[in-house]
């Protein structure tokens, strides 16, 4: 295993890597000038916290990565690319990653229409075939592609003409979601193309919970929406997204509920009440069993974390 990850290392070329920590100095998230374009560098494995991925290509260039979504546990590097098909919400951490050599990733971000278009010119004989009988809508949100050397070289040319970013980086990001289409995930993404299909109604409940998250919704309003049978809803929810629309519903109210501690400075209470819970117990309880500590206890020690990067 130590020497796939070394060739996959030795693959990447040194030019992308440069290129990215460039754009990724220090530790955190750091957005560029091409559109919908994010480059991640952390200097030390992290302990599993929940996660929200959106739909797009994680481009891992140097260190590894774990998603986990229950029992599945999807491991992403050098070798492998994940694509994210419908936002997921998955338990993630850094696995390997040292200050000398961090762990560095490209999040290229995508929306339905993006792919939606591009499934339309594709011919659809260049996508990989899955195994016969496979039904591609039922694929989970979150799936691994080879990371081939046209797609790196198609990262490189991204990130190497940031004064020709207005001109190129469309056709750039249309070429990255063309390799990422024509290979193994090919008919995963299509499926999502495709009008009605069960994957696309789940894609646009998934957006209405998103858009609605506070709200007290009736989970078999919400399959009526999309034209789903209640069970087949709740079926194909869970297939997908690995989580029951009610515990995606309120992953996503806990999620947001911490981003307002943080960055607001809200106390528990307030949080939980501006994301839709009623009682505060009831919050704080979720929330402990989400991220493993009380609200207060929780935010404060990522924010002693931050203080002690500073």
């Amino acid at each position: 295993m130590a020497d796939m990850v070394d060739t996959a290392f030795r693959d990447v070329p040194h030019e992308l890597i440069e290129l990215a920590q460039a754009f990724a100095p220090v530790d955190g998230s750091h957005a560029t000038a091409v559109p919908g374009l994010q480059v991640l560098r952390l200097s030390a494995p992290g302990a599993p916290l929940p996660a929200k991925y959106e739909p797009g290509l994680v481009l891992v260039l140097q260190g590894r990565k774990v998603a986990m979504m229950g029992t599945r546990r999807l491991v992403y590097d050098a070798l492998n690319c994940l694509v994210v098909s419908v936002t997921m919400l998955p338990m993630a951490h850094v696995i390997e990653a040292t200050p000398e050599r961090p762990y560095l990733c490209l999040w290229l971000y995508a929306d339905a229409h993006e792919i939606g278009s591009l499934v339309l010119d594709a011919p659809e004989t260049t996508a990989v075939q899955v195994t016969r009988g496979a039904d591609p809508s039922a694929a989970c949100g979150l799936a691994l592609a080879p990371t081939t050397p046209e797609l790196l070289d198609a990262a490189l040319r991204l990130l190497r003409t940031p004064c020709d970013i207005p001109v190129l980086a469309p056709l750039l990001r249309r070429e990255i979601f063309y390799r990422v289409l024509t290979g193994t995930l090919g008919p995963q993404l299509r499926a999502l193309a495709v009008a009605d299909s069960h994957a696309q109604r789940i894609a646009r409940a998934i957006d209405l919970l998103k858009r609605r998250f506070v709200e007290p919704l009736r989970m078999d309003d919400v399959a009526r929406t999309v034209a789903m049978s209640p069970s087949s809803f709740h079926q194909r929810f869970k297939e997908i997204t690995r989580l029951s629309p009610l515990q995606y519903q309120k992953q996503l109210r806990l999620q947001h509920a911490r981003g307002l501690m943080l960055a607001q400075g809200l106390d528990a209470a307030a949080a939980g009440h501006r994301v839709g819970y009623e009682s505060a117990s009831q919050f704080s309880r979720d929330y402990r069993r989400l991220f493993g500590a009380p609200p207060r206890a929780e935010v404060r020690r990522v924010q002693d974390v931050v203080n002690s990067d500073a």
